[in-house]
């Protein structure tokens, strides 16, 4: 795969990301800008705290398969699908859309946490790990209802998971899901301090009419 198709393929996996979803949801259906309300996030969870489930569902399902999307690029190259180069341009490329979906350049690079286009691009490279860490976000969204908690917990197992228990072997693999729970941790840390304090707002994810 030459250098100028990789590069290609990283700005398109960059802009895939960058689809501001909550935020142009919000504005042309319901004529509201999601990051001036509730948690400030152009997420999926604020826009079902703030728009309720018509919104939230599709704001959830463009920003899993933004990730999903970016890392099936590889695909469109010559690379052998599972070869160790193959896996690492996927991680690349999934990294590129995370980091549009932070920073979208289509919404003044202001976006949301990433959680939902992280699920999509774990769910293409380790997609047995990314099940049992989304097995683990419900089981504690359903015990605490705190989505803050739950992403933090399930960011935590899906690298022991790829560790422990499928015993990865691939590096760069193994690097990539301990920095997804390192990043996950970043971007939640005034969640944390909110719960630590119990000030964090629980959440059924489908706005109460």
């Amino acid at each position: 795969m030459s250098l100028n198709l990789q590069l290609i393929d990283l700005i398109v996996a960059y802009l895939m990301g960058s689809i501001p979803s909550a935020v142009w949801i919000g504005r042309i259906f319901y004529h509201t800008d999601i990051r001036e309300y509730g948690s400030g996030n152009a997420g999926a969870t604020n826009t079902f705290r703030v728009l309720g489930k018509k919104a939230g569902i599709p704001v959830l399902l463009i920003d899993i398969l933004k990730g999903l999307a970016a890392v099936q690029l590889p695909y469109l190259s010559e690379l052998i699908p599972g070869s160790v180069p193959f896996v690492n341009l996927q991680l690349v490329l999934g990294v590129a859309a995370l980091f549009g979906h932070i920073f979208p350049i289509f919404a003044s690079f202001k976006g949301g946490k990433g959680i939902a286009t992280l699920v999509g691009i774990i769910l293409a490279v380790h997609p047995c790990a990314a099940l049992v860490s989304i097995a683990f976000f419900f089981v504690v969204f359903l015990i605490s209802h705190y989505v803050s908690l739950s992403s933090i917990t399930a960011a935590i197992t899906f690298p022991i998971v790829v560790i422990v228990v499928f015993k990865t072997q691939i590096p760069s693999l193994v690097i990539f899901s301990m920095v997804i729970a390192v990043l996950v941790l970043i971007t939640h840390q005034k969640n944390i301090e909110r719960l630590i304090r119990n000030e964090e707002s629980k959440s059924h994810l489908v706005k109460k009419k």
